[in-house]
């Protein structure tokens, strides 16, 4: 049986829909956005709450022509479907399938690719501004979450935005979250407008009072200072104005009717920036995602393996809640992710000494500086992808003053299927080059609950970069230890090689090491620990004694772990000693799960173990021949 979405191959399909179809069109969509994202994983909530915005932008503007900028990215499923790609849509985050965010390789209707919030409205500007300055007459449009309005990027370009006075179309897409509940003044701003009745009956009888007096209708029409000053009083224009913004609502975001007098109206103004303030419930349309639009913000797929080994997120949160139990001057920070990084559980226990400051990663990072500076320890979790953001403050106002701060850097590494905008392969590379910076990566759980103990008593900035998912699965000790600062740990003697592994390939490395043994070669296995300070002295014997080093990281190469091994090795001296380095590739790793990358990249016990042999043939010959001289004996 035929549907409306079977109608539905081009934007130009959905302006050609009767109106009596769209309410059937937004509630087949949201089927194949549930069954979709429950079969494939993603951020349901946020594209369940847009359907019918998505709808309206479509039948107003003409995309690709005119350019529709999804900050984020992460709700532009219903986009996706109506702009040729409903055929592939279960392709959805599978590897070689359609990425679950926008993506400028996919499709024209992709105006800018995306990930991380508070792009659209520079973006969204500079085209803006490309096409003022070819005297062409597109429009461009905006859509930004208000969680990603509290971003300091999005304030700075509303800032040039207002400035400059160019046309250009801001859709605020307020749902009153961005992952967890917003926070920060701007939310309760917005909050007024959403809790508060009387802002909207005050929108309505504005005009049915004024024109009520004496030549009122007269005076509607040709006095803006009395219409704007008895709307100043009420509503929250004021603030948009005042930034140099026409401001539109707020509007019903699931009354496509409303959307598209709203979005027409702005489309057709004058030419000056124009924010409309869209009102939509994140979920909609499905009950569970309504009652809990945190818990399905991001899904992961229903055929995820389960494991007995705790998230390491969760081991985070207990150990944070130890060390702060035991220590009043530990605080944690976080940037929007207390439930991500499991720091709710922790807020919860101290709220006073938890602070989420929002999408405000920069922020986040000096107000940590500032709490050091005053003789508190900062741990500041932020996923490793987001802490690029804040790359400046951490040199500038951590690092050169030398300051206490533990960087909890969560998802480093392979991170799976949000793809290339949030891997985390860099920050070893980011963070080795500066000075005053530890660079720390625990092999499991237990061995991360005592690097987290080291890092709030080192007296210096440190960083321990963990995976996503779950840990090893080895018991947690009951007590926390010292770890010694850029000490390593033999795990397995050898003589004819040197596995030297940091982090999540520690395990796969001993795993492979014993696959070789019973080939006969001999590998001994490094857990370095630490990527700053390296290790020198171990390094340094065993390069001497085996010739021969296998560096083995789940970050890039360009900088990484096995670089420090190299740059050490170039400054000793020593000859004749054959390194070979495993990583990542100097190129962004698409999405895909992380099973499927680390054997692409050999950094499994298989992919260790072959490139083994590739690299060091003669191990193997002397191997054999080892064992042919103990069969003819």
């Amino acid at each position: 049986m035929a549907t409306v979405l079977d109608k539905v191959n081009s934007p130009a399909d959905v302006k050609r829909l009767k109106h009596s179809e769209l309410e059937q069109l937004a509630a087949e969509i949201r089927e194949v956005l549930i069954q979709t994202v429950s079969l494939n994983g993603g951020h349901l909530a946020s594209s369940l709450g847009v359907v019918e915005l998505t709808i309206a932008l479509h039948r107003v503007f003409n995309s690709p022509d005119d350019k529709i900028v999804w900050d984020v990215g992460h709700q532009s499923y219903t986009h996706k479907l109506l702009t040729g790609r409903k055929e592939y849509f279960a392709t959805l985050r599978h590897y070689g399938g359609l990425s679950g965010f926008t993506a400028r390789s996919e499709s024209p209707h992709d105006a800018f690719g995306a990930g991380h919030a508070g792009t659209s409205i520079s973006a969204a500007l500079g085209m803006t501004l490309a096409r003022d300055l070819v005297k062409m007459s597109y429009e461009v449009i905006a859509v930004i979450g208000d969680g990603a309005l509290g971003a300091g990027m999005a304030f700075e370009a509303i800032n040039h935005v207002g400035h400059l006075g160019t046309k250009l179309v801001v859709v605020l897409n307020d749902n009153g979250m961005s992952i967890s509940p917003s926070v920060g003044a701007v939310s309760g701003l917005l909050n007024q407008v959403r809790f508060d009745p009387r802002y909207e009956f005050a929108k309505r009888q504005a005009r049915r009072t004024i024109t009520l007096l004496p030549f009122g209708e007269l005076a509607w029409g040709l006095s803006k200072h009395v219409k704007s000053q008895f709307e100043r009083a009420l509503l929250p224009s004021a603030f948009w104005e005042d930034l140099g913004f026409i401001y539109l609502g707020p509007v019903d975001g699931h009354n496509i009717g409303e959307l598209e007098a709203a979005l027409t109206r702005a489309r057709d103004f004058e030419p000056k920036p124009t924010l409309i303030h869209v009102i939509t419930k994140k979920g909609k349309g499905y009950t569970a995602a309504e009652d809990n639009a945190t818990k399905f913000h991001g899904m992961s797929p229903n055929n995820t393996k389960s494991s007995n080994a705790p998230p390491y997120g969760q081991v985070f949160a207990r150990t944070v809640l130890r060390l702060m139990e035991e220590n009043e001057k530990v605080v944690a920070i976080t940037a929007a992710m207390l439930d991500g990084t499991g720091l709710a559980a922790v807020a919860d226990r101290f709220p006073d000494r938890v602070f989420d400051v929002g999408i405000c990663e920069q922020h986040a990072v000096t107000l940590a500086a500032g709490l050091a500076t005053q003789g508190f320890i900062p741990i500041t979790a932020i996923y490793s992808t987001f802490l690029q953001r804040a790359y400046d403050q951490i040199i500038h106002d951590v690092c050169l003053q030398n300051l206490p701060v533990v960087f909890a850097i969560d998802r480093a590494g392979i991170v799976g299927d949000d793809g290339k905008t949030h891997q985390g392969p860099f920050d070893i590379s980011y963070l080795r080059s500066i000075p005053n910076m530890i660079v720390s990566a625990p092999k499991d759980e237990d061995e991360f609950q005592h690097l987290l103990f080291t890092a709030i008593s080192a007296g210096k900035p440190m960083a321990i970069r963990y995976p996503r998912g779950h840990a090893e699965g080895v018991p947690l000790k009951p007590y926390l230890q010292q770890l010694p600062l850029g000490k390593g740990e033999m795990l397995k003697a050898g003589q004819d090689l040197a596995i030297l592994a940091i982090g999540s390939t520690v395990y796969p490395a001993v795993a492979a090491a014993e696959q070789l043994a019973e080939d006969g070669v001999d590998c001994a296995v490094v857990n370095a620990r630490f990527a700053k300070p390296l290790d020198s002295e171990l390094v340094l014997e065993l390069a001497t004694r085996t010739k021969r080093l296998l560096t083995v990281e789940e970050n890039t190469l360009a900088g990484g772990f096995g670089s420090a091994v190299l740059e050490l090795l170039g400054s000793a001296k020593l000859p004749e000693v054959k390194v070979e380095c495993l990583g990542l590739p100097d190129r962004f790793v698409e999405h895909g799960t992380q099973e499927l990358f680390r054997a692409m990249f050999d950094l499994d016990s298989e992919g260790i173990a072959r490139r083994i042999n590739i690299s060091y043939p003669e191990l193997f010959i002397k191997a054999s021949s080892k064992q042919q001289e103990e069969v003819s004996r």
